[in-house]
């Protein structure tokens, strides 16, 4: 048996604090070595050099130079200047961005520019009559179908885009229909009353 010399070393010539710090870099070498290789990085993608496409926006045909990347959202707002189109999750969960392509409601943040080529686009600015307001915008002014008014432009495209497929929704189908659109303020009773008084109005004026 070894004894122990005051100066921390045994007989074997092993420091206390030697066998300390050799102890607790085992488990290290140990997890090291099990650690699989880094995988290889995968050679960066060069960008595209952006293409000229024309997009048919509320009725009139605009050229624009666009990313392979990039979504009708951003080209709507950045490179056209139609600001009534709101950026919100940008994942397709909020609504705020809907726009209808070729008379039905979508998402624009979860389009891309290229692949709206060819297309019908309706944006909020597209429902007026010059500085009249369609009747699904009026409506909403006169049921008070907003509140803080940020989803509000995706919340009538929505509703737009059903009153052209269905100029006689039900309650039941009304709610169906905006059920992609979320208000953060809970207006929905008021919207929903908008969409009906929208689809009357549309109807006593023979607009399908």
């Amino acid at each position: 048996m070894s004894c122990k010399c005051r100066n921390g070393h045994d007989e074997k010539g092993v420091s206390r604090r030697g066998f300390l710090a050799t102890m607790s870099a085992a488990p290290i070498a140990t997890m090291t070595a099990g650690q699989a290789k880094p995988a290889q990085t995968s050679p960066a993608i060069e960008s595209l050099e952006p293409v000229k496409v024309t997009l048919r926006v509320n009725g009139r045909a605009l050229k624009v130079f666009v990313e392979p990347r990039d979504t009708l959202l951003s080209v709507l707002r950045e490179k056209m200047g139609m600001t009534g189109t709101k950026p919100g999750c940008e994942r397709g969960e909020c609504g705020s961005c809907t726009v209808l392509i070729d008379g039905m409601p979508r998402y624009a943040c979860m389009m891309l520019a290229l692949e709206a080529e060819g297309r019908e686009i309706t944006t909020i600015e597209g429902l007026m009559k010059g500085e009249e307001l369609g009747a699904v915008q009026k409506a909403f002014l006169e049921e008070d179908g907003m509140q803080c008014g940020y989803c509000t432009p995706g919340q009538i495209m929505a509703a737009e885009g059903l009153l052209r497929a269905n100029p006689s929704p039900s309650l039941e189908e009304i709610r169906l229909a905006m059920s992609g659109n979320l208000c953060r303020c809970g207006a929905y009773n008021h919207i929903f009353k908008a969409v009906r008084r929208a689809a009357e109005a549309r109807r006593a004026g023979g607009v399908r």
